[in-house]
């Protein structure tokens, strides 16, 4: 028979056990804590999925937000897509970004925008009187959404593969104010009511599969010094040698 101190303590962790039991039930059991476990258990399975698909890979952009990477490839050809595969991609998308804004502020010099030569009174007038403004700023315009990777891949070859003088200038049509009006004037100017769109001279050369194509026939250049020989200087940055190693 156990003794009276034994039966005193098995009492007491007895109390313990119930005690704790009801402490965490009634501070777990409203509806709001079941609405926050709901929430955290779903967004760990999310991340968990995404972790082991093998897909994009989440990161912090230079503005603090977070930005989906979701070309990271193994560049680095160790087998396997890791931590330097992922910060070679977001070198590459910072790259691309410092050229996209070294384009546009050189247009910018050249060519400012003039708000108050649009006659506001009509839609139609101001949407046209903004895109010749945009046609003035270069003779190479790339229209573009920010989160488009058709539009990515286009100006990483104009931007980052080819040296063009002027540069051409980016419109980021998602970023505009007058983004919608201003696709819907292209599709009707060009017929290409897509992004990217790719303009030389107010002329469509066609959007990101286009630009591939032509880039990787070696015809990039001939084609748009086709449509304007005498005010664009046009080169590609790195040209491997002919004949030998």
């Amino acid at each position: 028979m156990p003794s009276a101190r034994r039966v005193r303590f098995l009492v007491m962790v007895g109390m313990a056990v119930i005690v704790t039991t009801l402490f965490f039930t009634s501070q777990f059991g409203s509806d709001e804590s079941r609405a926050f476990q709901d929430f955290y258990g779903k967004t760990v399975n999310a991340m968990e999925r995404k972790r082991g698909s093998g897909g994009a890979q989440i990161i912090m952009d230079g503005k603090g937000a977070t930005a989906v990477v979701s070309e990271a490839k193994d560049k680095d050809g160790d087998g396997a897509v890791g931590e330097d595969d992922v910060q070679q991609a977001k070198e590459m998308a910072e790259r691309l970004r410092e050229a996209e804004q070294r384009a546009k502020d050189q247009a910018n010099a050249k060519a400012p925008l003039k708000p108050d030569s649009l006659d506001e009174s009509d839609p139609a007038s101001k949407v046209e009187a903004t895109l010749n403004e945009i046609l003035k700023k270069s003779p190479v315009i790339v229209f573009s959404k920010s989160y488009c990777p058709f539009s990515k891949r286009a100006k990483g070859v104009l931007l980052e593969k080819y040296t063009i003088d002027p540069a051409p200038y980016v419109v980021e049509l998602d970023q505009h104010p007058m983004g919608k009006e201003l696709q819907a004037k292209l599709g009707e100017m060009t017929g290409r009511s897509t992004v990217p769109n790719i303009l030389v001279n107010g002329k469509s050369i066609g959007g990101g599969d286009e630009i591939s194509e032509l880039d990787a026939r070696k015809t990039l250049i001939d084609k748009i010094k086709s449509i304007d020989n005498k005010r664009i200087a046009m080169k590609e940055k790195f040209t491997r040698p002919r004949g030998g190693d």
